[in-house]
């Protein structure tokens, strides 16, 4: 066993010196790496290497001088057999390591959009089933289901919130709309058809909405900044002006998205206003013959009167 590490650290020794010369000329075929350099075949085939049979040399002179054949041939051969199995083993926990980062990536992002979700939701939204309309939906409620559908196809329940707040608002408008006024009523019609309007354009922008998305779902934004981030030197010009570029896709996406939203901003807001309004319109008959303030004030001269008439007693 000494003799046979004796010849291998020989053999491995007088390769170092054709390894270096080959790696000097291509340093890809010398080093298992991706990004392979001269330097690092220098370092690898000048020191590394002859440090590694230097000291198979010393342990193996236990046993005397006695190198084997066989030993020597294997260290000869011992370069060109370890390299594709350094490959290997580098690819191998490339790729493990990539798909756990890509697993990492995937649950920060979803626990990025659940907590967007959670913020994005207001005190009394009902959240709409796309799958299970709501009980005598008309077509405006359905057509919301089918908006906050496209939004989740498109992997975007950020966005898809917006159809619940609409429908909230909707549904709102129309209770305080059915407690003002009675249905067949001028006025309800009337601000019914107008309602309705504004929220048929929230629901258009929201199918825009998830239009813009779908353009850009194949594209993980965080997958190209790590790529950009940690091999953004390795990276040749067209490789990285690509990556560049998917990233502007992303953020022009962005901004068109953020418009959107804003637009339905409007549309809530407005629905806001309409409802706040009509609850302002007294439409019922008062029941009291005289106003609250006045009749407070007889009221309260009334236990006056009756406290006096209580002392003189």
């Amino acid at each position: 066993m000494l003799g046979f590490l004796q010849g291998f650290s020989y053999g491995l020794f007088m390769t170092c010196l054709p390894w270096l010369l080959v790696g000097l000329f291509n340093p890809g075929l010398a080093l298992p790496v991706l990004a392979p350099s001269r330097l690092q075949v220098i370092f690898r085939y000048c020191l590394l290497v002859p440090f590694i049979s230097m000291l198979l040399w010393l342990t193996s002179l236990w046993g005397g001088f006695s190198p084997s054949l066989f030993g020597w041939l294997a260290g000869i051969v011992a370069i060109p057999v370890a390299l594709p199995v350094e490959r290997t083993l580098r690819g191998w926990l490339a790729r493990r390591r990539e798909r756990r980062q890509e697993a990492q990536r995937v649950a920060a992002v979803r626990k990025r959009r659940a907590q967007e979700e959670r913020k994005a939701y207001e005190a009394g939204v009902s959240v709409l089933d796309p799958g299970r309309p709501p009980e005598g939906a008309d077509d405006l409620v359905l057509a919301m289901c089918r908006a906050k559908q496209s939004l989740l196809d498109v992997h975007r329940p950020d966005l898809a919130i917006q159809a619940d707040r609409l429908y909230s608002r909707y549904r709102h408008v129309m209770d305080v709309l059915s407690g003002r006024f009675h249905t067949g009523e001028l006025a309800f019609e009337r601000s019914r058809g107008l309602v309705t309007q504004v929220c048929l354009g929230a629901v258009d922008t929201l199918i825009s909405m998830a239009s813009q998305a779908r353009g850009v779902v194949s594209v993980d934004g965080n997958y190209v900044r790590s790529r950009l981030t940690q091999e953004g030197k390795q990276l040749g010009e067209e490789e990285r002006a690509a990556l560049v570029r998917r990233l502007d896709l992303l953020v022009e996406t962005e901004h068109r998205l953020n418009k959107l939203t804003a637009r339905i901003e409007s549309a809530l807001t407005v629905l806001d206003d309409t409802a706040v309004s009509m609850a302002r319109i007294e439409t019922a008959r008062p029941q009291a013959s005289v106003t609250t303030e006045k009749a407070l004030e007889d009221l309260r001269r009334f236990v006056e009167g009756a406290d006096r008439y209580t002392r003189k007693d």
